[in-house]
């Protein structure tokens, strides 16, 4: 059997629909999604594996501009995320009919790499069809890539589109990973992101991009088939502290019922979840709280 497989890198600018087309091609809610840019801080990796092929997706963070060490962190793993794949996939949105500074900067570091890159154009079921083509010339002027693929990551049309493409670019080889595994992530990981990714949905302004995530204590009780889960929010200042909570504590427990649910989900368990918000300030450059919480090397 002609076996093939390989790493497959999906990067681009903040909120172009990375998270959203990992998840689409593992079939599983890997990594979290938010309307809010810089939602995924870590190299992700889901992996698809059928009869004759075993593809790793690798889910990277929005590439821009840090302003803090955090910042800096997210943009060298997107970076470094180009080093020893197989395949790239750039995202873009269709919605932009320009190509703006982002955009050019990764161009810039991806056309020296020797191996196939897509270009994904997503979202093209927000713009009408006549839209389309002048953005395909546009990305073919700039570089020649391997495909220009005009897709909409929520339908799973384009998904497996994408995905034969990849197959067939992708060489022969190994299974890296066990086929029932769909992705690498620890399961505290997991826990954290999901506390996260509710914060993301429920807070407003500017308070989500001041939270970090620390689960403590993640263990099965004995004989009881009941997961407990304990875990501190990280904020930077006290007014957010006052925002996460909420009054009379309605907003914090609002996050824990929805992570908890979430959870019980994914585990397949009852779930007990604690949480603590608390102020580390300017957390996000601080090297030993990122390394805490898995943002530094």
């Amino acid at each position: 059997m002609n076996f093939r497989s390989g790493f497959v890198s999906i990067i681009g600018r903040p909120n172009v629909g990375k998270s959203t087309i990992l998840n689409g091609f593992a079939g599983e809610k890997i990594a979290i999604t938010s309307n809010k840019p810089q939602t995924t801080r870590n190299v992700i990796k889901a992996i698809d594996t059928g009869e004759d092929y075993q593809i790793v997706f690798m889910d990277t963070p929005g590439i821009h501009k840090p302003r803090t060490r955090l910042g800096d962190f997210m943009v060298n793993s997107a970076l470094e995320a180009l080093e020893g794949v197989d395949l790239v996939l750039f995202l873009v949105e269709a919605t932009d009919q320009k190509l703006g500074p982002g955009d050019q900067y990764i161009i810039e570091q991806i056309k020296g790499i020797n191996i196939p890159v897509f270009c994904l154009i997503n979202k093209i079921d927000l713009v009408e069809k006549k839209r389309i083509l002048p953005l395909i010339s546009i990305f073919k002027e700039l570089m020649d890539f391997s495909q220009i693929i005009p897709i909409s990551a929520l339908e799973h049309e384009s998904l497996v589109l994408v995905k034969n493409e990849i197959k067939n670019t992708l060489p022969k080889g190994p299974k890296y990973f066990p086929e029932d595994m769909i992705t690498d992530q620890p399961e505290r990981v997991i826990a954290a992101e999901i506390i996260r990714e509710k914060i993301l949905e429920l807070v407003s302004e500017e308070v989500p991009h001041g939270v970090g995530v620390e689960v403590l204590s993640f263990k099965n009780r004995e004989e009881k088939e009941i997961l407990d889960i304990q875990a501190n929010i990280y904020c930077d200042k006290k007014t957010h502290k006052g925002i996460l909570i909420g009054k009379d504590g309605k907003m914090l427990k609002r996050v824990g019922s929805l992570s908890r649910i979430e959870i019980e989900r994914i585990f397949n368990t009852k779930v007990f979840l604690e949480l603590w918000v608390k102020i580390k300030s300017d957390w996000r450059n601080s090297n030993t709280v990122l390394k805490t919480l898995g943002y530094k090397r």
